[in-house]
């Protein structure tokens, strides 16, 4: 069955151009015209991944963004004209998994649509093999099988994002690892200069897991980042 996509952006030539490269590389797209649309065409298509333009009238990107994650960790991709660094960091505060500036190559977009998918999708692959494995350090739980955390008995909501850093973290407690370590793990690519997206997730995370904002995940000032064992 086809993974689907739905693509929101109020620019019908956006729409046909992205939707024509990712059907050609085997996609069911869905289209929505503005921020109104794309609310209820996740709702009552369901699809994959979304494709989300930030300035879409009424309804903007950002507001759609923050409603999705709400009820579901799908990839999102925010496509935006806008590409300061304060842009991109609050779609990934939102929830974003990754940010692509108009103008975009088409054939670029299709490569990180298929890197989200497959990292995303990836997850629960080969679940007729799979033994459920639940990672525990201190009072943090992480289900490798469901994509799942707890503290204690709460359940942490996380991106799939937040979900690779949590596993490379818990899956070796105490251990430094550097930015690029952590990048090339969680984003599945290659590092480059991308201390704004690693510093955003490591926040995120901190936040979700401690009102102190420390207590789990340590900063090594020059070094990188550890779990502390509990």
């Amino acid at each position: 069955m086809k993974k689907k996509i739905l693509i929101a952006d109020d620019e019908s030539e956006i729409r046909e151009l992205l939707g024509l490269y990712l059907e050609n590389a085997g996609y069911e797209v869905i289209e929505a015209e503005d921020g109104s649309d794309a609310i209820l065409k996740l709702h009552d298509t369901k699809p994959d991944m979304c494709i989300l333009d930030i300035m879409m009238p009424g309804i903007d990107g950002y507001q759609v963004l923050k409603r999705l994650r709400e009820e579901s960790n799908i990839p999102v991709i925010i496509l935006s004209a806008k590409d300061a660094d304060s842009e991109k960091i609050l779609g990934l505060n939102l929830g974003a998994d990754d940010y692509i500036a108009k103008p975009f190559n088409p054939l670029e977009a299709v490569a990180r649509v298929n890197s989200q998918m497959r990292r995303f999708y990836s997850l629960g692959a080969g679940a007729e093999e799979a033994v459920t494995r639940v990672i525990t350090v201190g009072d943090l739980s992480l289900d490798t099988e469901s994509c799942t955390l707890k503290k204690g008995d709460e359940d942490i909501e996380l991106t799939h994002i937040e979900y690779k850093i949590m596993e490379l973290f818990m899956s070796h407690p105490g251990k430094v690892f550097t930015k690029q370590q952590i990048y090339e793990y969680a984003w599945g690519e290659d590092y480059i200069i991308a201390d704004n997206n690693i510093m955003v997730c490591i926040s995120k995370l901190r936040s979700k897991l401690s009102s102190e904002g420390n207590d789990y995940i340590k900063t090594l000032r020059g070094l990188g980042y550890r779990l502390d064992k509990k």
